[in-house]
């Protein structure tokens, strides 16, 4: 996309599309600015403890922020334009939600993925790679982590009866979550696929043969193809994505691939109990004989293993429940 050059005016607003390192990709309206961040940024001001309404205007230190990058893809910014028609980011504005991992390395640093998201889109192939249900009970655990709405999309039904199917799905369908069934060789599902997507922000998570370059292309010509190449050129096993880009979909909407950090670890997770991020467990959570202090794993009196028992809750998702606790 073109630069506009334009004479410099006073701050503007724009959400960032894409990003490298050190340059972020900004639209406001029609126009959209190449930016750099400005190192006030990557400052925290700590002002003295006090009444709010007796603080001395005052600041008492400066830390730096416990983060990788400050601006994410997503993210609404305030920016100032440069006489050469490029910008400086100078503030990024209250998010309401953002995907979060702990980036690598010795540092508990934060590593925003992308932020002011509508929607995660776990994607898993129905075959050719099987089903990973793990994975997929991870990202939805990952989705109530984030208090984000989870759409499952389950790709090549071709390959599979969906009569058969249709038993593994419905676990996830009766504990209140949406699952759209597609086929990018058939169509199957690409209408309800659409109209998910419609006018929403989207990350899609998935492993790599799951087919969303397929799927992508089926609702959207090239589409596919723009985010696949996105993937080519991410570096793993560094501190941050080299290339993150949020694409616009032609009936309303963008959609964002999580290319090479489709396994992430959440960022501050350690005081959450993960039972309580497993939908159908909750009801139990303090039912049990030892209360909140129950793993649900090997403790008599276990209101979840009973209910397990029971068939109130599936034995798939319970022992899903327990490999994430041990991970």
């Amino acid at each position: 996309m073109d630069t506009t050059i334009s004479t410099p005016a006073g701050p503007r607003t724009g959400k960032v599309f894409k990003k490298t390192v050190g340059r972020y990709w900004v639209k406001s309206g029609g126009d959209a600015v190449i930016c750099t961040a400005s190192s006030k940024l990557r400052k925290v001001l700590v002002y003295p403890e006090a009444d709010a309404s007796s603080r001395r205007p005052t600041v008492d230190r400066v830390v730096d922020v416990q983060t990788v990058d400050p601006v994410a893809v997503g993210d609404e910014v305030t920016y100032k334009r440069s006489d050469d028609g490029t910008g400086v980011i100078t503030e990024v504005l209250p998010r309401r939600n953002k995907l979060s991992r702990k980036a690598a390395g010795t540092q508990p640093l934060e590593q925003v993925i992308i932020a002011n998201l509508d929607q995660m889109v776990a994607v898993v192939a129905a075959a050719q790679p099987p089903p990973k249900w793990k994975l997929l009970d991870r990202y939805l655990a990952d989705a109530e982590f984030l208090e984000v709405p989870a759409l499952i999309c389950i790709t090549k039904m071709d390959l599979v009866d969906e009569g058969e199917f249709a038993e593994d799905v419905n676990v996830y369908r009766e504990v209140g979550y949406s699952a759209v069934l597609t086929s990018a060789v058939t169509g199957l599902g690409m209408d309800e696929l659409k109209s998910a997507l419609e006018d929403r922000v989207s990350v899609f998570l998935g492993k790599s043969g799951v087919g969303k370059t397929t799927l992508l292309n089926r609702i959207q010509p090239d589409l596919g193809l723009a985010v696949q190449e996105v993937s080519g050129k991410t570096g793993k096993g560094k501190h941050t994505t080299s290339h993150l880009e949020m694409f616009e979909l032609g009936f309303g909407g963008s959609v964002a691939d999580t290319p090479g950090i489709r396994e992430f670890g959440l960022w501050q997770t350690e005081d959450i109990d993960i039972t309580w991020l497993f939908r159908e467990m909750r009801p139990y959570i303090g039912s049990c004989k030892f209360g909140a202090s129950c793993t649900h794993s090997h403790e008599p009196g276990c209101a979840v293993k009973a209910a397990v028992e029971a068939g109130e809750i599936t034995k798939r998702r319970y022992d899903n429940l327990l490999r994430l606790q041990r991970n």
